[in-house]
């Protein structure tokens, strides 16, 4: 009977042993983790913090309610789950695992056949003054969730301060808001997701967490933590703010020690090297998961991407090819979504400065509309942005938010980077419409239009964060064509050069407005200002371009009232 060891009991670990289970009936299959809790939807425990998932158990069942618990693998998968035991060391040449029962110290030894390291990776824990204060938590494992959930309960805190804008720092800015503590959200970088976001969506996202009432951060360094026995105060360089529950989230690094010591190879992210079969350099050895790095399928270079999908990718891949089978995994496209409050933000493939430091030649283009047509009464509005290979017309990635439905269309982009698609393939795609889904063009079609139409010159846009350096100047033309109803709800604030020209009344009023100067058009979304952008130069005016994603994307103040 061949016997098969996993060493680590949540996603990667135990989809391998499932998924080992189903092809191979008589193995013996041994999973070991350290924690007495196994097989638990980590990404799921922000929201046993808000409220919206009632117990922590039910991160850790099946669709049927069923606890995926030892005696769960045991009776249902005949998997041998052994918690609460450390594995402190593999014996290669002797295909052993040393374990250590961490409740009665005792060690033994567990021989194998095949291994399967899934360790995962651990927070960062910033070495500084405080860091080891009561109240001072990193959201990693559910006994986190569990302690901060039991103290908002009992009314505890009152205000929070989050170290790190990620989706974990971002989810719980959410979380804790909901309970009405004062939350502020430290970021050392300079924006919110600043690992996947480029600059003017990172600010509109941050835009509206203030508006929702996070205090956002950024540019911005802790320096240490102040109290007693708990913590009461965080310093940064700036200034000190009142805390009496501080959250870290400031990434994660690879467990590699047990692999490390093993001399199996780690690869040039710090993380374990596989190949495209989840092989270790020891053939009889897999890995996957969290701790193993892994290849763009953009740009082929080795990355470290920690997902919870992509752990269970690989479990099932290991699992297969422990029972003989071929699989291989292809890579990632660093894909992620992430809600806040009613913001929705996603990201796939590459942003502008992965393309960059790539030497891609490419082009970028935003686009704004509703995610169904406007006239459907749970219409909300979307900005999508396209990065494209200016070559080979060739999607390399793009970003989206909005309270509208951004995860079909983030989807949908990562199929075709994953196929090899261009923007004409976007466009061609038999998307499936009905008003209560969609728009006749899905907004992703719009924007492969809108980049096509920029290839060929007749789109020229710019973006809010150019817009903005051209505003301070004050020789530039803003030129909102929209009408007076919708420029007294909502404008631009501080332009002193905006000129407004309803879309309807533009080609009577053209003397308002001088050849020669430069004119940024703009409206709601763009679409218009697209349009007023075509009449302008129909009319010989030289230097026109359009703001891209309009006033609804516009990342800095605005303001209501009397158009001028």
């Amino acid at each position: 009977m061949e016997k098969f060891v996993v060493i680590g009991a949540v996603a990667a670990g135990l989809k391998a042993a499932a998924k080992l289970r189903r092809g191979n009936p008589k193995a013996q299959i041994t999973v070991v983790d350290k924690s007495d809790l196994i097989s638990y939807g980590a990404c799921g425990m922000p929201y046993y913090v808000s409220g919206d998932v009632d117990h922590i158990n039910q991160l850790m069942t099946t669709t049927y309610g069923a606890l995926r618990d030892v005696a769960y693998f045991k009776n249902v998968k005949d998997i041998d789950v052994l918690t609460k035991t450390l594995a402190t060391k593999i014996d290669r040449d002797n295909k052993t695992v040393t374990v250590k029962n961490l409740t009665t110290e005792e060690e033994s030894i567990l021989p194998y056949d095949k291994l399967v390291i899934a360790t995962g990776a651990s927070p960062l824990k910033p070495p500084l003054p405080g860091i080891d204060l009561g109240n001072i938590h990193q959201l990693w494992h559910p006994d986190d969730a569990k302690a901060i959930r039991k103290g908002l309960e009992q009314g505890k805190f009152n205000s929070a301060v989050i170290i790190g804008a990620g989706l974990v720092g971002m989810e719980m800015a959410e979380a804790l808001k909901v309970w009405e503590l004062d939350v502020t959200v430290i970021e050392m970088k300079d924006r919110v997701f600043p690992a996947f976001l480029d600059e003017e969506i990172a600010e509109s996202v941050a835009k509206y967490a203030r508006e929702k009432g996070i205090n956002i951060l950024t540019s911005e360094k802790v320096q240490r933590f102040i109290g007693d026995t708990v913590v009461s105060e965080v310093e940064t360089d700036q200034r000190t703010i009142p805390a009496d529950l501080v959250i870290l989230s400031v990434g994660v690094r690879p467990n590699v020690e047990l692999a490390r010591a093993a001399g199996l190879e780690i690869g040039v992210t710090g993380a374990i090297a596989v190949n495209d079969h989840l092989q270790t350099n020891d053939p009889d050895i897999y890995a996957g998961g969290d701790c193993v790095e892994t290849i763009n399928m953009i740009t082929g270079k080795k990355v470290f991407a920690p997902m919870g999908s992509t752990a269970n990718k690989h479990g099932r891949i290991i699992g297969e090819n422990l029972c003989g089978g071929n699989a291989a995994f292809r890579g990632v496209l660093n894909t992620v979504i992430v809600k806040v409050m009613d913001l929705s933000v996603g990201k796939v493939g590459l942003n502008e400065q992965n393309a960059k430091d790539n030497g891609y030649e490419y082009i970028s283009v935003m686009v704004g509309g509703h995610d169904r047509p406007h006239y459907m009464p749970d219409a909300k509005l979307m900005t999508l942005k396209l990065i494209v290979d200016a070559k080979t017309r060739k999607v390399l990635g793009a970003q989206a938010f909005g309270e509208g439905e951004i995860a079909k269309r983030i989807d949908i982009i990562a199929a075709t980077i994953t196929l090899g698609g261009t923007i004409d393939d976007l466009f061609d795609m038999d998307l499936a419409y009905a008003p209560p889904f969609s728009g006749p063009i899905d907004n992703v079609a719009v924007a492969a239009n809108a980049m096509m139409n920029k290839l060929a010159g007749s789109l020229k846009g710019i973006t809010a964060i150019t817009a903005k350096e051209k505003m301070q100047t004050g020789k530039t033309v803003f030129l909102d064509v929209r009408s007076a109803e919708e420029c007294k709800t909502l404008r631009i604030a501080d332009c002193q050069n905006m000129c407004y020209i309803p879309l309807n009344e533009l080609r009577n009023r053209l003397n308002e407005l001088h050849k020669d100067d430069e004119i940024v058009a703009l409206c709601k979304v763009s679409l218009r200002g697209y349009e007023a952008a075509l009449i302008l130069e129909g009319e010989d005016f030289n230097n026109i371009s359009v703001l891209e994603g309009g006033v609804n994307a516009w990342p800095f103040a605005c303001e209501t009232g009397k158009a001028k």
